[in-house]
């Protein structure tokens, strides 16, 4: 089992349940009340793979390797002409995280990856979409130490978004938070 996993279940859902009074009459939490993380999807939308096939190839191979799970190629649902695109290129590619890897993902995001960063003082708190979900981008894949530095030829950035059982911003800021999301005070 992932080490955040049992941390979770063990010390974190027993003290959300008490701080949002999700605890049955027995002092036990409620434990399907209690937000939680349900899953985590990264995605790199790779706009200069209509010139260059070799990078969308690429940049799936990065994100399997960053994210320990085969990804997915995304696909123009529609063509547009001012962009030069036709509908069915691949544009980019994602990948869900659930259960065990979502954990390890996160715990390896957060302890290995954001501290890499150059002159991180932390994510930004206020990047909830108002239903409980929050997303942070990054610039670079090299900030993951799976990712060999000296063989990679173009940056990419991604888009992580957290997904949370809760509809609530604060629950989720602070559900993340005692996950251990470095949130930058303002």
């Amino acid at each position: 089992m992932a080490r955040l996993m049992v941390k979770f279940n063990q010390e974190i859902l027993p003290r959300l349940a008490k701080k949002f009074g999700r605890e049955t009459k027995k002092g036990k939490p409620q434990v399907l009340a209690t937000p939680r993380l349900k899953k985590i999807v990264i995605n790199m939308g790779v706009g200069k793979a209509r010139d260059d096939k070799n990078r969308l190839e690429q940049a799936a191979e990065h994100l399997t390797q960053i994210a320990g799970q085969r990804c997915q190629i995304t696909k123009a649902k529609a063509a547009i002409s001012s962009f030069r695109l036709r509908k069915g290129m691949g544009i980019g590619c994602r990948v869900t995280l659930r259960g065990k890897r979502m954990y390890e993902f996160f715990d390896r995001l957060v302890n290995i990856a954001l501290p890499r960063i150059r002159d991180f003082r932390g994510v930004n708190p206020k990047s909830f979409d108002g239903q409980g979900n929050y997303t942070i981008g990054l610039n670079e894949q090299t900030i993951f130490p799976e990712i060999d530095a000296d063989k990679v030829t173009f940056v990419q950035g991604m888009h992580i978004t957290f997904v949370t059982s809760t509809s609530s911003d604060d629950e989720a800021r602070e559900l993340l938070r005692s996950l251990g999301m470095p949130f930058r005070d303002n």
